[in-house]
């Protein structure tokens, strides 16, 4: 389909993509958590930008060079690991009343949430090794093949990123009407980033 190498395969690895905890999800939650769901939207069209730069990085060859150099895609990977792996461990260990590990100011949540996309190692391990895996070159369209994966991230990110807004706007309410529901989350949410950036530097 438009040069993809079975699309519902492409569709199902986006959305356990966006599953994966990371600094992605990370954002949308301490926009939602700050500001409501007005800012909660702002930081998800910021992950989007931020997913379709990397997206078209990859297509105009930043994937090639990292294939060509192992080494440097090696380094991706174990900043990225170490990365998570703080990022983990600072959520696992906060208190209430701790200011928020990912210190997102009012009115910038859009420009803030793409930053943090394009620096995720999550997401450019995904578009830089993953992402090419889905381009069948035997029916490639061109930059219609692309612009058709761009479209499809953007809209399951989207949607993605509504319901994840939405949640968190619901649990930030009972979050300050209960603060160990606040350290209980904090601790998951920990504990995935943990494991996540383990899984990523162990198994390659």
């Amino acid at each position: 389909m438009f040069g993809i190498a079975d699309y519902g395969a492409f569709v199902v690895a986006i959305i356990v993509f966006l599953a994966i905890p990371g600094p992605g999800n990370l954002a949308l939650l301490t926009a939602t958590g700050k500001g409501g769901v007005r800012s909660g939207l702002a930081a998800t069209l910021g992950v989007i930008t931020g997913d379709q730069v990397l997206l078209w990085l990859a297509v105009a060859g930043l994937s090639a060079l990292l294939i060509n150099y192992p080494t440097l895609y090696s380094s991706i990977q174990w900043a990225g690991a170490a990365y998570l792996i703080g990022l983990g461990y600072s959520l696992f260990n906060a208190k209430p009343g701790d200011a928020p590990v990912l210190n997102m100011k009012p009115d910038h949540y859009f420009r803030q949430a793409l930053f943090i996309t394009v620096l995720n190692p999550k997401a450019i391990v995904f578009y830089m090794a993953f992402f090419p895996l889905f381009v069948d070159p035997a029916i490639h369209l061109g930059l219609l093949t692309f612009a058709v994966m761009a479209a499809t991230i953007a809209a399951l990110t989207f949607a993605y990123g509504l319901v994840v807004v939405f949640l968190a706007h619901h649990l930030a309410e009972r979050v300050r009407a209960n603060p160990l529901v606040g350290v209980m989350l904090n601790k998951t949410a920990g504990t995935l980033l943990i494991c996540f950036g383990l899984k990523l530097a162990l198994f390659k």
